[in-house]
C-alpha cells in the first residue's frame, strides 16, 4: 500500500497501531472526529426517540390502571429479552458486511445483504412469536401472579406485528448507516415518535391496552416506510448504486449465507448476554432481603443508565461502521486512526456521563418516588453507577471495532467471561453472602465489566490491521467475482 503525504515527522508510536505504519496529515484526526461526530449525533438522537417511545407508551399503560401497566411492563420486558434483543443482534452482523461492502464499492453485495439480513430476521420471528403466545404460561411457572400474566399475554399478542415490522427496521437502519447516512433516520424516527401520542390517544381509548401495543408496531411501521421510500427514491434517482442489482440475487450464493450466519450468530450472542445480564441483574434484587426497595432503586438509576445508553450505543456503531468502511477501501492505517479516535471519544464520554451522572443524583431520585429510603438509597446507589459507566463507555466501542473487523466473537468471549464467570457470581456472592445488598450487585457488575474491558482492549491492541484490511478486500471481492461468475452464467444460458 502507498504512504500518505504527510509532514516529515514520524508517528508517535502506539500499541494499537498497525505493523505497517503511515504518515497521516497533522489534522487527520480532527477530520476523524468531524467524520464520527456526523454519524453518531443523529444516531444518539434517534436513540433517544427511541427510549422517548416508550415512555409515551408506559405513560398510556399507566392511565389504563395498575393491572395494566404491570402487565404490559412485564410483557414488554420479555418482549425485549425473547425478541428485539435477538433481532437487534443478529442485524450487527450487517455492519461489518455492509460497512466493509461500501468501503469497497461493492454495491451489489451491499444490496444483496441487506435483502439476506432481512429474510434472516423474518425466519427468526417464527420461534420469537410461538414464545410470545405462550408468555402467560411461562411467566406463572416463573412465580409471576396469574392475572398480571394473562395481562401480558394480551398485550404480547397485539405487538406480534413488531417482530415483522422490525425485520425490515433494523436492516434499513443498518444498511443507511453503514453508508454514513444517519440524518435521514433521525428525522424519521423523530416524525414518528410525534404521531406515537395521537395514535395512543386514539387506539387506548378504543381497545385498552391491547391499543398502546398496537400504537408501538405502528409507529415503528411509519419509519419503515419512510425509510423505504427514501432508499428507493435516492438510488433510483442517482441510479449508479440501484443499476448495480444483487436486490434479489440469492440462489447458489451459498458463501455469503455462511458468512452471514457465522457473523450474526456472534453478534446476537454479544447483544442478548449484556441484556439477559441486566436482566438477571433485576432479578436477583428482588430476592435481597428488603425487594421492594432494591428493585425500586435498581430500576430508577437504570432508568438513568439507559439515557446514557443512548450515547453509547451511538459510538459503538459509529466505531463500527468507520473500521469496517475503512477496512473495506484497504485502508489500515485509517481503520487504525479511526479505531483510536473512537477510544479516545469513548474514554471522555465516559468520564463525562459518569460526572453527569453523579450531577443528577440528588434530582433524579424524587422524580420517580417520594419515598425517603427509595431517594436516599438512588443517590448511594447512582455513585456507584457513575464508576460503572466509566467502564461502559470505552467497552461498548472496543465492542464495535472488533464487530467492525469482523470478529464479533471476541466481544462475545468477553461478555460470556466478564458477565457470566464474574460479574453475576461476584455480585451474588457480595450482595448476598458479604449482605452488602444492592451495593454487592452493582460491585460484582463493575468488576464483571473491567474483565470485560481488559480482554475486548487486549483483542483491539492486537489487532494487525494491514492484515485484516487484506482479509476484507478477500471478503468483498470474492463476493464481487461470484457475483460476476453468476451473470456471465446466466448470460450464456
Amino acid at each position: 500500500m502507498e504512504a500518505e503525504k504527510g509532514d516529515d515527522h514520524h508517528d508517535i508510536p502506539s500499541p494499537l497501531s498497525p505493523h505497517r505504519t503511515r504518515k497521516r496529515p497533522e489534522n487527520s484526526t480532527l477530520s476523524e472526529l468531524k467524520t464520527q461526530c456526523r454519524i453518531a449525533i443523529p444516531l444518539t438522537l434517534m436513540n433517544l426517540t427511541w427510549f422517548a417511545k416508550l415512555a409515551i407508551s408506559t405513560a398510556f399503560l399507566g392511565r389504563l390502571g395498575n393491572l395494566s401497566l404491570a402487565g404490559g411492563t412485564l410483557g414488554f420486558t420479555f418482549a425485549n429479552v425473547t425478541g428485539f434483543s435477538v433481532l437487534s443482534g443478529l442485524c450487527g452482523a450487517m455492519e461489518p458486511m455492509c460497512g466493509q461492502a461500501f468501503g469497497a464499492k461493492n454495491f451489489r453485495l451491499l444490496h444483496k445483504t441487506l435483502t439476506m439480513a432481512t429474510l434472516l430476521l423474518l425466519s427468526a420471528t417464527i420461534p420469537i412469536a410461538f414464545l410470545w403466545l405462550n408468555v402467560d404460561k411461562i411467566l406463572i411457572q416463573l412465580g409471576q401472579e396469574r392475572d398480571i400474566s394473562i395481562t401480558a399475554r394480551h398485550y404480547l399478542a397485539y405487538l406480534l406485528p413488531d417482530l415483522v415490522v422490525n425485520s425490515f427496521l433494523c436492516p434499513l437502519k443498518a444498511y443507511l448507516s453503514t453508508q454514513n447516512i444517519t440524518v435521514p433516520i433521525m428525522l424519521s424516527s423523530a416524525f414518528a415518535v410525534a404521531l406515537h401520542i395521537p395514535i395512543n390517544v386514539l387506539l387506548s381509548r378504543a381497545k385498552g391496552i391491547e391499543g398502546v401495543s398496537m400504537a408501538a408496531w405502528i409507529t415503528d411501521l411509519v419509519v419503515v416506510i419512510l425509510l423505504g421510500l427514501y432508499v428507493l427514491i435516492t438510488e433510483k434517482k442517482g441510479g449508479e448504486k440501484w443499476k448495480e442489482g444483487g436486490w434479489w440475487e440469492l440462489r447458489g450464493n451459498i458463501g455469503d449465507w455462511i458468512k452471514l450466519l457465522k457473523l450474526s450468530g456472534p453478534c446476537c450472542l454479544t447483544t442478548c448476554l449484556e441484556w439477559w445480564c441486566y436482566e438477571i441483574m433485576v432479578l436477583l434484587a428482588g430476592r435481597l432481603p428488603n425487594a421492594k426497595q432494591a428493585v425500586g432503586v435498581l430500576a430508577i438509576v437504570l432508568n438513568f443508565d439507559y439515557l446514557l445508553y443512548s450515547v453509547m450505543l451511538s459510538l459503538a456503531t459509529c466505531s463500527s461502521i468507520r473500521v469496517s468502511n475503512e477496512l473495506g477501501a484497504k485502508n489500515a492505517t485509517l481503520a487504525y486512526r479511526s479505531a483510536y479516535v473512537s477510544i479516545c471519544v469513548s474514554i471522555v464520554s465516559g468520564f463525562l456521563g459518569g460526572s453527569i451522572m453523579v450531577s443528577a443524583r440528588g434530582v433524579w431520585g424524587p422524580l420517580f418516588s417520594g419515598d425517603e429510603g427509595i431517594v436516599r438509597n438512588v443517590k448511594r446507589m447512582m455513585l456507584l453507577m457513575a464508576i460503572v459507566e466509566v467502564v461502559n463507555f470505552p467497552l461498548a466501542v472496543c465492542g464495535g471495532i472488533v464487530r467492525g473487523t469482523a470478529r464479533p466473537w471476541l466481544g462475545m468471549y468477553a461478555n460470556m467471561c466478564g458477565f457470566y464467570l464474574v460479574a453475576l457470581p461476584l455480585g451474588v456472592v457480595l450482595g448476598f453472602r458479604v449482605h452488602l445488598g444492592l451495593g454487592g450487585l452493582l460491585m460484582g457488575f463493575l468488576c464483571g465489566m473491567v474483565v470485560c474491558l481488559v480482554l475486548v482492549f487486549v483483542f483491539v491492541a492486537r489487532i494487525d490491521w494491514d492484515d485484516e484490511a487484506d482479509k476484507a478486500q478477500m471478503l468483498t471481492t470474492t463476493s464481487q467475482s461470484q457475483d460476476c461468475d453468476d451473470l456471465a452464467k446466466n448470460a450464456n444460458s
